[in-house]
C-alpha cells in the first residue's frame, strides 16, 4: 500500500450532518454526504467516536466499544454506512480510545462492585499520607486521581475524572482490546486511529514527579513498553492484513519514538500524529495564553519532523486541523483580508509534504473559528475548566474569555456549513453548538458552484498527490530555512524535482530562484493560488501565496 497517495478526511459526527432533527450530527448524516466526499476525492474517512458514551468528553469516554450511541443512530445505521462507503471505494477509519474507558463501562462498574478480576483492569491504588497515590496532574486540570467508589482507594484518570485509565500491564486488558479491533475488522473497517496511544505505558511504581510537567509526562509517555504493546496489538489484529491503515495520536512525543512507531518495517503503526507544530502559539508551553504564533518555530518544527522521520524510516500524518485544535487559518493566516488565499496556501503547504494528508471537515471550505460573545456558547469540558482556572489565577474575565475564544477545541467543532439556509443546512433545529455566523458566505453549496473555491483547490491538491510520484514518494529537502516569512521545500523523486514556496505573511516577498536552483529555467508551473506564473530568476510572492514548480525528467 502506498501511503503517500492516500488522503484521509476527518468527520466529527456530532457536527457533520444531523438527519434526526435533534441538533446533533449522526451516522446517517455522514452516509448522506458520500457524493460530496467522492467529489473531493478522499480515500478514507476517519470518524470520531460514536460508540455508547455518557458524552462527558464528546464520546472519548466510551462505555461500550461494540454499539452505536443512540445519539448518533443505530447499529443498523452503522451497517448501512459501512456498506455505502465500501461500495463507493472509500474506507472507514474508526477511533479507538484504548488508554481509558468511561467509568460507566461494564468493566469499571464490575470493579466498583468488588470484582477482583475487573479491579485489575484499572489503576486502583491506596492513597499516600492522607492524600492521593502520587502528585500527578490531569491533562484536564486538577489531580490525576479520583476516589474509587466508597473505598479509601483512588483510580487513575489522566483526563476527565469519568475516564478511568486502563491497566495495560494486565494481559487480560490487552486481550479484550484485541477482540474489539478484530471485531471491527470483521465488519469491514479498513482504518484505526488510536487515541493518545503513547501514554498507555505508565510507570507502575507511580512515583511522585518533580512538579515539572515535562518531567512528569516522562513517567507515562513514550515509555519503552509502549512499543512492545503496540507490536503485540499489531500482531494480534490489523498486522495480519495488508490493506489496513493505522495512525497513533502521540501526545508530547519525540521524533525518535515516532519513527519507531511508524517505521517502514510495519511492526507497529502506519503513521503518527504529533502536535509540536501546533504549540507555536503557546507562551512558555502554556496553551491557555494569548500569544501570537511564532513562524520561525512553525517552519523549523515542520522541517525537523520531515527530515528526521524521513531519515529514520518513519511516516508522518500531515495536518494543521482537527477536532482538538482551533482552525489553522485563524492561527496562521488572515481570515479577514485574505480568507481564500490563507486557506489554499495552508492547504498546499501541507499537501505537498512527505506523508499522508488529513483534511478536517470544513477545512476544504475555508471554515473559520466562530465569534462567540460569551462562555455560554462553549460546550467543551476542557475549555470550561481552563476558564475557571484562569479566573482562579487572577486573570480578568475579559482576558480569560479572549484566551478561550482563541484556543478552545469548540472552535473547530462548530456545525459543518452545508448551505446558506437556517443553521447552515446542518440541521433543521438549533444545533448542539452554535453555527458560525459566516455560514452564508462560507458553505459547501456555494463552494461546489464556484470553480475558484477553496474546495476545488483542495481537490486539485488531492489529484496531484495521486498523480505525481514526486509528491507521493519523493524525498524532502528544506530550503530558505531562515527566511522570516517563507516556508519552502524541495521534493525529489528519481530526478524529478518539485519546489513549493509558501508565503506566511501579508507582505509581498521576493525570492531569488537562481540562489536556490542551479538550473531554474527547466522548471514549469504546477499549481499556485494566485494563478499561473512562469519560473523566473526572481519571483515575487503575494500575501499568503503558495506556488509550486516542477522539473520533469
Amino acid at each position: 500500500m502506498n501511503l503517500g497517495k492516500k488522503v484521509i478526511y476527518q468527520a466529527y459526527p456530532r457536527s457533520f450532518k444531523d438527519t434526526s432533527s435533534n441538533g446533533i450530527g449522526d451516522l446517517k448524516g455522514i452516509e448522506e454526504k458520500i457524493d460530496y466526499l467522492k467529489t473531493l476525492g478522499v480515500d478514507m474517512v476517519w470518524v470520531n467516536p460514536f460508540f455508547v458514551s455518557p458524552q462527558n468528553d464528546n464520546g472519548y469516554d466510551i462505555a461500550d466499544y461494540y454499539h452505536v450511541d443512540p445519539l448518533f443512530g443505530t447499529d443498523e445505521d452503522l451497517a448501512s454506512l459501512i456498506k455505502t462507503f465500501d461500495k463507493a471505494g472509500i474506507g472507514l477509519m474508526f477511533d479507538m480510545v484504548f488508554n481509558h474507558t468511561s467509568t460507566s463501562h461494564e468493566w469499571f462498574q464490575k470493579a466498583l462492585e468488588g470484582d477482583e478480576y475487573y479491579k485489575d483492569f484499572y489503576y486502583i491504588r491506596e492513597g499516600k499520607d492522607g492524600s492521593y497515590p502520587n502528585n500527578w496532574t490531569s491533562k484536564f486540570g486538577g489531580p490525576a486521581w479520583n476516589k474509587f467508589g466508597d473505598t479509601d482507594k483512588f483510580y487513575l484518570c489522566l483526563y476527565d475524572k469519568t475516564q478511568a485509565d486502563l491497566n495495560w500491564h494486565n494481559p487480560n486488558v490487552r486481550e479484550e482490546l484485541y477482540k474489539i479491533v478484530n471485531y471491527w475488522i470483521g465488519k469491514g473497517i479498513k482504518g484505526f486511529r488510536f487515541d493518545v496511544l503513547n501514554v498507555i505505558g505508565k510507570d507502575g511504581r507511580f512515583i511522585d514527579s518533580s512538579g515539572d510537567i515535562g518531567e512528569e509526562k516522562k513517567l507515562y509517555t513514550d515509555t519503552p513498553i509502549v512499543h512492545e504493546w503496540i507490536r503485540d496489538l499489531n500482531e494480534n489484529t490489523f498486522g495480519k492484513y495488508d490493506d489496513i491503515i493505522t495512525v497513533g495520536e502521540m501526545s508530547s512525543t519525540d521524533v525518535h519514538n515516532s519513527a519507531l512507531y511508524s517505521n517502514a518495517d510495519g511492526r507497529e503503526l502506519s503513521m503518527v500524529f504529533n502536535f509540536h507544530h501546533l504549540k507555536v502559539d503557546y507562551k512558555d508551553g502554556d496553551k491557555w495564553t494569548d500569544q501570537a504564533y511564532d513562524f520561525d518555530k512553525l517552519r523549523d518544527i515542520l522541517n525537523h519532523w520531515q527530515r528526521e522521520m524521513q531519515g529514520h524510516g518513519g511516516w508522518n500524518a500531515l495536518f494543521l486541523n482537527n477536532h482538538d485544535q482551533p482552525r489553522a487559518n485563524n492561527r496562521f493566516g488572515d481570515v479577514k483580508n485574505y480568507p481564500k488565499k490563507t486557506a489554499t496556501m495552508l492547504g498546499q503547504a501541507i499537501h505537498m509534504m512527505r506523508g499522508t494528508p488529513y483534511i478536517y471537515q470544513g477545512e476544504e471550505l475555508g471554515m473559520t473559528d466562530p465569534n462567540y460573545e460569551s462562555m455560554d456558547y462553549y460546550r467543551d469540558i476542557e475549555s470550561k475548566n481552563a476558564y475557571e482556572e484562569l479566573l482562579a489565577k487572577g486573570v480578568g474575565e475579559a482576558s480569560a474569555f479572549k484566551i478561550i475564544s482563541k484556543k478552545s477545541r469548540d472552535n473547530s467543532r462548530t456545525p459543518m456549513q452545508w448551505d446558506g439556509s437556517s443553521y447552515a443546512g446542518f440541521s433543521d433545529v438549533s444545533p448542539w453548538l452554535k453555527v458560525n455566523d459566516n455560514y452564508k458566505k462560507i458553505n459547501a453549496k456555494d463552494a461546489l458552484d464556484d470553480e475558484d473555491s477553496v474546495f476545488y483547490y483542495y481537490k486539485k491538491l488531492i489529484d496531484l498527490r495521486k498523480k505525481e510520484l514526486v509528491i507521493s514518494d519523493g524525498l524532502y529537502f528544506p530550503i530558505l530555512k531562515d527566511h522570516p516569512h517563507i516556508f519552502a521545500y524541495i521534493r525529489e523523486y528519481e530526478g524529478e524535482v518539485l519546489i513549493n514556496l509558501n508565503n506566511f505573511s501579508e507582505k509581498k516577498v521576493e525570492v531569488r530562484m537562481d540562489e536556490i536552483l542551479d538550473s531554474y529555467e527547466e522548471f514549469t508551473y504546477l499549481l499556485g493560488n494566485y494563478g499561473k506564473k512562469d519560473m523566473e530568476k526572481t519571483i515575487t510572492l503575494n500575501p499568503y501565496e503558495s506556488l509550486a514548480f516542477i522539473k520533469r525528467v
